[in-house]
């Protein structure tokens, strides 16, 4: 039994389907993806920008599929990164069976959109020779123009509509490796739509606040939106779409798991917002240190509070720790516990060194686990 009843999280239940290598829903940690912004018919720089993705820690990368120069550079593409591919496709029918043809993991569709019925059946055979997933995309401002009659303007009621409409679709022709999204540009009318459609299906849900802005107003509007949902048990998969550098989103999609407990990479920081109490330039320190640590993937945290306040509270909470004192000096905690003292002006390379060291403790320490598992088992 948990000793933090009020920080639980019961996810809601989910069938598991594969994106590729990586298990979305069910049990499964839930999944960080971005999306490419270079033309994909340029494949050098497509793969350089998913690389970097793919160093941020994102776990599933989507790539727009426009025309046939887009899929004809998607196999060089897939065949050099190492995260699963996403093939975006709106309108046209070939180019999600020449993206499936050509190594994506997954289809990014709407099927109301690719054609004919018979279309529709061609690009769901294509997914199951190759071995795709699909992604069934509905955004508030592309609804369906019955749809749009029908409730007169986008609703929760019409997004849900026709992601269950599509849904049937994908499942008449048996296919059923499939998730969802229902995503508009307001936060209040996403969480409707996916709070109803969590209740009907039992498909993997992908959450985003479509079209949600800049770096600081998209992230703040995504994590409000994505967070209640979060909270709540909804979602297996999240994007935050931000008008940024693609590497953003991954940023920031981890630190919206991590603030609610659902996965933890890197290095969390606790700091205070400073005042004039504080021993040290702590907005200049943390900024120093977030760069410093942006390299560190294995999950820890690292307290660094200006005064003795809420100093050695916090580092008792944290791997490791410094706290503000006088006379040009502070704490440093390691584990909770009072360690040495430190000087102000070697505060950043100080804890930088303390960090990677705990990171590579925590990885050898990791790798001797997994090295004597198998020896274990065979012992048993």
């Amino acid at each position: 039994m948990s000793l933090r009843p009020w920080r639980d999280i019961a996810r809601r239940t989910s069938r598991k389907i594969h994106v590729g290598s990586v298990p979305v829903g069910g049990d499964a940690p839930i999944a960080v993806q971005s999306m490419t912004n270079t033309i994909t018919g340029d494949a050098k720089a497509t793969i350089a920008q998913i690389q970097a993705l793919e160093a941020a820690g994102a776990d599933i990368v989507r790539v727009s599929c426009p025309d046939e120069e887009a899929t004809a550079a998607l196999s060089e593409i897939v065949k050099s990164v190492k995260v699963p591919i996403v093939a975006d496709i709106h309108f046209h029918y070939r180019r999600a069976i020449e993206a499936a043809e050509a190594g994506a993991a997954c289809l990014r569709i709407n099927p109301g959109n690719i054609g004919s019925a018979s279309r529709v059946r061609d690009v769901i055979q294509a997914a199951k020779d190759h071995g795709c997933s699909m992604r069934i995309g509905v955004n508030a401002g592309s609804l369906e123009r019955d749809l749009l009659e029908k409730y007169g303007e986008p609703c929760p009621d019409a997004m849900v509509e026709s992601a269950l409409d599509h849904a049937r679709i994908l499942q008449d022709h048996d296919f059923h490796e499939f998730k969802i999204s229902v995503k508009a540009s307001d936060v209040f009318m996403t969480v409707a739509a996916y709070q109803q459609l969590a209740e009907v299906i039992d498909c993997p849900l992908h959450l985003g606040i479509t079209e949600a802005g800049g770096l600081m107003t998209g992230t703040i509007k995504s994590s409000i939106g994505l967070g209640m949902l979060l909270w709540s048990g909804i979602g297996d998969t999240i994007r935050v779409s931000l008008s940024a550098d693609p590497v953003e989103e991954i940023h920031a999609g981890f630190n919206i798991l991590k603030s609610l407990g659902l996965r933890h990479r890197g290095v969390t920081i606790i700091s205070c917002p400073s005042c004039a109490r504080q021993g040290f330039n702590v907005i200049e320190t943390v900024k120093m240190l977030e760069d410093r640590l942006a390299h560190i993937s294995t999950p820890m945290s690292l307290s660094v509070i200006g005064c003795v306040v809420n100093g050695p509270g916090e580092a008792m909470q944290t791997d490791i720790g410094f706290t503000g004192g006088g006379a040009g000096s502070g704490m440093v905690y390691l584990s909770g516990v009072t360690d040495h003292k430190l000087a102000n002006k070697d505060i950043v390379d100080h804890l930088v060194g303390l960090v990677e060291a705990k990171a590579a403790e925590i990885e050898a320490a990791r790798a001797q686990e997994e090295a004597a598992a198998p020896h274990a088992l065979a012992g048993d």
